[in-house]
């Protein structure tokens, strides 16, 4: 009993000394051992399971809800998430954890996890709890989107998220888009061009150090 004792406070010491001098890295690109990051997969995966078990799945067939829900994942989730056409993106490659693909044949979920991660979100990972500024009718409508976006071209995806009519607007402080939603919106076209607006900025001039500067 006294060596487990001893070797408990020499371990409690170690692991405040690694703490104290700031020997433990916690920078993203430096990645946990395969073993914690096995461990820390698990435990997510347990406590999503155990709070999402009571969860009621609605109807997710709605032709409107899905677009509804698609307009509102082009505005927040493709930069984590990607989407149909998207391969890549800063946030997907930089972000650690790395931020499942939805698009993938590896992803798997079920619509009571996708909701209650959408609406609590998740410590620690840069995934948001989207509740503060959204009904649980518009997360289950992302959710909707999210059972069939495997299904959809780049082009069906981009007609659909930039239908008008997603209604999608945030709390105080945020925007809002108004737009009508149709049950034909993946099936015609009206012959008019679609656009992604642009968002300018005013350039200001910058004095010549010398350097170019690019991104």
């Amino acid at each position: 009993m006294k060596t487990i004792i001893i070797a408990a406070v020499i371990g409690l010491l170690i692991a405040m000394s690694v703490i104290w001098f700031g020997l433990y890295n916690v920078a993203a690109n430096d990645k946990h051992l395969n073993s914690t990051e096995q461990f820390l997969k698990f435990v997510l995966k347990r406590s999503i399971s155990t709070r999402s078990a009571d969860i009621k799945v609605p109807d997710l067939t709605d032709t409107a809800q899905i677009t509804e829900g698609a307009v509102h994942y082009a505005e927040m989730c493709t930069g984590c998430h990607l989407a149909p056409g998207l391969e890549s993106s800063e946030l997907n490659a930089g972000l650690y954890p790395t931020p499942p693909v939805f698009t993938s044949e590896e992803y798997a979920s079920t619509p009571e996890a996708q909701f209650w991660v959408i609406k609590n979100g998740i410590k620690m990972t840069g995934m948001p709890a989207w509740s503060p500024a959204h009904t649980d009718e518009q997360i289950w409508g992302m959710v909707a989107f999210l059972q069939k976006i495997k299904s959809y071209s780049a082009e069906q995806y981009t007609k659909l998220s930039t239908s008008s009519g997603g209604g999608h607007s945030h709390g105080a402080g945020g925007h809002g888009e108004q737009s009508s939603i149709s049950s034909e919106t993946s099936d015609h076209h009206d012959g008019s061009s679609e656009s992604t607006p642009v968002h300018h900025v005013e350039e200001k001039p910058v004095a010549d150090d010398g350097h170019n500067h690019s991104h």
